[in-house]
Parts: C-alpha cells; structure tokens; sequence
C-alpha cells in the first residue's frame, strides 16, 4: 500500500508543476497534510501562490472543490449550511453550505469571527457538520486549506490555540528565487494564465479512490520502536523548554508521527527516518506553541524554539 502512496504522491507532484514555480517547501507541507489525512494552514503575503497551489490541487485530485472567502459578516450558517422553510409543501429542506466539498479553500480564516472559526472546527476535526439539530457526514476525502496573511492585523480574528491544533501543518507561502521568477516570467510570456489552469496542462490525474487508498497506504508506513521514542521526546522537549507557556499536545505529538509517515511516502520509502522527523517538526510544531509573554518580546519565536529542540534531543542512529 505504501507504493500505491508514493506513485500518487509523485503524480500529485507533476500536476502541480503545471502550475507553480518554485514554492517547494510550501508544496510538500501541503502534500504532508494531504497524505497524512489532516489539514493544512498557509500563511504567507499576498501573491505567494497560496490560492493557485490550491485551486490547482483540486484540478490534479479531480476533486468537488469550494473557495469561501472569510469576510468579518460571515456566519456559521453560510459556511455549514441551514435549513429553509419551503411554502409550497409546508416543509424544511437543507440547504448544504460550501464545507460539503472534497476540498475546501477557507481564504483569509482570520477575518472571521470566532463563531464562525469555531463551525469550521468541527468540520475539521469530526468530518461531520450540524444544520438544525441534525448531524451530517462530509464526503471523503475531506481537506482544509485555510489560508491567512501575516502582516495585516487591524479587523482581524487571530486563530485561538483550539482551533490551530486542528491543522496538522503550517506552511509559509515565501517569494521565489530570482531564477523562479524569471522561469514564472517566461511561463507568462509564452501564454500561461493562472485563471486558466486546465490550458496550463493542469488535469485530473488522481481520483478520490486513489488519494483514499494512498491514505491509508500512508498509516501502514513502518516506525521503528527508537524512531517513536524521538517523536515522543521531541514532544515532552516543547512542554519543557524555558521559553514556552503552552508545549505540543499528544494530538500534535500523534500529528507529527503521521506527518513523518506521510515524508517518508512522498520521498518513495515505506519507512521512516528521523530525518523524516526533522522535515516535518517544524511543520507541525511550531504553530502549536505558546511561547510566554516575556520571551517573545525579547524576540523568541516559536520556530526558533523547535529548532533549539532539534537540537538538544538525541536523534537515533
């Protein structure tokens, strides 16, 4: 199973191309949330790619696929669904919302209220919504790729630490290279139109049965007993470091066990490394911390703590 993983992981890869120059980091984080069965939270200034690495994603996976644009007025019910009144039968039909899609882009996730953060968490977490009382289960596969800009605040709703343990990874959107830029330069040249992803050779060439197969084939991914061992101590390492009010929950200590899975079938092995483990802890770390008041006005941040906590733990050979 863990060959089916890696070949529809590559073909997921090459699809991609199609589409984005460069961003590689930003791709795998994306790929390991997939894999992995989670969520993905990309962060990043404006024209990063961020929404185009979605969309074009949802074209590779051929994927029901639904954009909804956070805005400060929008509630629950306009993402979830609700139940309208229908005069003609005397009668309630439910009204889907735009979650009831394989995959979902929630752009700018911070604008919103915290109300309407909190329906998505659900969706999330238990792949199931509620409308009027009653519960419904959201299709597989089922994918989060919230999107929020860093350096704008004012009118903004930060993320509370609930709500960030449900995204399996962080990933930052960076600018390309000079080269990247240039080579997205002459895509552009030459007739490439980001609105039109199916003329950029973008196609579907993964199924909603393939991805699901690949998903489990991520889980029957081989750990080694010492392997675990440095998964666990790289999470009780974050709840005791100086600097950190809040460490990595077992929810993200299990986050990073899937995660390091989900690498190691992206790079084409049916086992995992510690340097799988390495790749991935920032990924899935970082965004999970809550570094204390007084260290982050001297500068720490929550990277800089993962990366002092790679370093201090013993790796195993």
């Amino acid at each position: 199973m863990s060959d089916a993983a890696t070949i529809t992981a590559q073909r997921v890869r090459d699809g991609l191309a199609h589409a984005v120059v460069g961003n590689d980091e930003a791709l795998f984080g994306v790929l390991v949330a997939l894999f992995a069965g989670g969520h993905v939270l990309l962060e990043g200034v404006p024209g990063t790619a961020k929404t185009l690495i979605v969309r074009a994603l949802a074209r590779v996976l051929g994927a029901s696929f639904r954009r909804i644009q956070f805005t400060p007025d929008l509630m629950p019910a306009d993402i979830v669904g609700t139940a309208i009144f229908d005069p003609r039968d005397a009668s309630f039909h439910v009204r889907r919302g735009p979650l009831f899609a394989n995959l979902v882009l929630a752009d700018e996730i911070n604008r919103t209220p915290p109300k309407t953060q909190s329906a998505l968490l659900e969706a999330m977490e238990e792949r199931q919504v509620t409308i009027d009382g009653e519960t419904y289960r959201l299709d597989e596969p089922f994918f989060v790729c919230a999107t929020q800009n860093p350096i704008e605040f004012e009118g903004t709703y930060p993320l509370p630490e609930a709500q960030l343990d449900r995204f399996l990874v962080r990933v930052r959107s960076a600018y390309p290279s000079a080269a990247q830029e240039r080579a997205l330069l002459d895509r552009v040249a030459a007739g490439f139109d980001a609105h039109d992803l199916a003329a950029a050779g973008v196609a579907a060439t993964v199924g909603a049965g393939e991805l699901i197969a690949a998903q489990a084939g991520v889980r029957a991914i081989h750990v080694e007993g010492s392997v675990r061992d440095y998964v666990l101590a790289l999470a009780h390492a974050t709840r005791s470091a100086p600097d950190v009010a809040l460490g990595a929950s077992p929810r993200a200590m299990l986050g990073l066990f899937r995660a390091a899975q989900a690498a190691a079938a992206i790079d084409g092995r049916d086992f995992v490394t510690p340097d799988d483990v390495k790749r991935v802890a920032p990924l899935v770390l970082a965004h999970r911390l809550l570094v204390r008041g007084d260290a982050e006005l001297d500068g720490v941040t929550a990277d800089a703590i993962v990366a002092r906590v790679l370093a201090a733990v013993a790796s195993p050979a």
